[in-house]
């Protein structure tokens, strides 16, 4: 059932207003504003289970989730941890159980209320596996192999390759889809995956009716967070060296060590210039954890070294994750506490994905 008009304009007014204040873009290939306002606003995001976040998961992604959640009512923001995505590479299945503990308390300790969002786990809500068949079903394997993604990971895994590793975006359309979702906060990187979500709701759509809207996506402008080892490429848990991130759970030490080691130049001067690519990116770190503009740490720092600057980003970082490491630390000993977020994130979830999935088993002809 959609929502009243004022609900429709309520959220809308936040979404825009947020948007604007918190920095993020909003980008949509869809053409047909009426089309949308049929539905209730709806934002929907997944993390996979990689154990404790980066701060490039923390500044890309969490932080603006914990804001749309605080902008929005409760039932308008839902959050995922994606763990059926994860096995599309090997998993060891106690670790897996542990990385999704610890992504859960990490949401937690940054913020994430499960009082106002629901946040649940993939697996426990059966209908993203059953929508994403049927999902399948009418989506061409011509349209997944255009995906930059399936192209890059295959060419790493040349013997073995999964057909999960092939098939995952329709999974991922399916988790978006089957609650309806209207706005999906993603990175750069997944904007092609959202697009394939909003290709198979309009293919749906042609032959069942209006049922799915096509979900516009949300980004954040925070810089993209480099590798403190290759600023040439972004920060990632996979990553063989561990020097090439800060974890949320590092120590003040490791912190510290870190950032004395990132890779920079021979230029002992700290300036904002693209082509300088590994000191550019730590003055977008103190940028994103400060809130103070680029150009102004260059003035504030102008006669710091690059290595005096590194200590100076690094008390920055430690700063503000100091408390969010401290709580995580505290809620990986309530696992029981976690299971039970876990639980009742599931049964409002699954609330939602039964009526969804029941309305397309009529369309289909299942019923």
């Amino acid at each position: 059932m959609a929502l009243p008009m004022r609900g429709h304009a309520r959220l809308r007014i936040i979404l825009t207003s947020f948007c604007r204040v918190a920095g993020i873009r909003r980008c949509s290939t869809t053409s047909n504003d009426t089309q949308d306002d049929a539905f209730p606003k709806r934002i929907f995001s997944g993390i996979q289970p990689t154990g404790i976040p980066h701060i490039g998961n923390y500044l890309g992604a969490v932080t603006n989730w914990v804001r749309l959640q605080e902008a929005s009512q409760q039932d308008e923001v839902i959050f995922c941890v994606v763990d059926m995505h994860s096995i599309t590479l090997p998993q060891d299945p106690q670790q897996l159980k542990n990385n999704i503990y610890d992504m859960v308390a990490c949401l937690l300790a940054c913020g994430i209320d499960p009082k106002k969002s629901i946040l649940f786990q993939q697996s426990a809500v059966q209908q993203h596996a059953e929508l994403a068949w049927v999902l399948g079903c009418i989506t061409t394997m011509k349209r997944l192999g255009h995906l930059p993604q399936w192209k890059t990971k295959s060419a790493k895994r040349r013997e073995g390759v999964c057909v999960g590793l092939y098939t995952y975006p329709v999974l991922m359309s399916a988790d978006i889809l089957l609650y309806k979702a209207t706005h999906v906060p993603v990175g750069d990187d997944q904007i092609q995956h959202v697009e394939l979500t909003q290709d198979i709701a309009r293919v749906f759509n042609n032959l069942y009716g209006n049922f799915f809207p096509r979900p516009q996506v949300l980004f954040s402008e925070v810089k993209k967070v480099k590798s403190l080892r290759d600023p040439s490429s972004k920060m990632s848990k996979s990553d063989s060296s561990h020097l090439s991130r800060i974890e949320l759970t590092d120590t003040d030490k490791e912190i510290h060590m870190k950032f004395r080691k990132a890779v920079t130049d021979f230029t002992s001067a700290v300036t904002y210039d693209p082509d300088r690519l590994g000191v550019t990116n730590i003055i977008n770190i103190h940028s994103a954890f400060t809130g103070i503009t680029p150009d102004k740490i260059c003035d504030d720092v102008k006669n710091l070294t690059t290595a005096e600057y590194k200590k100076v980003v690094a008390d920055a970082v430690i700063e503000n994750l100091t408390p969010v490491r401290d709580e995580i630390t505290r809620l990986q000993q309530e696992k029981h506490y976690i299971e039970d977020i876990l639980k009742l994130g599931a049964d409002r979830a699954r609330t939602i994905a039964m009526e969804t999935y029941n309305d397309v088993k009529k369309l289909v002809g299942f019923l």
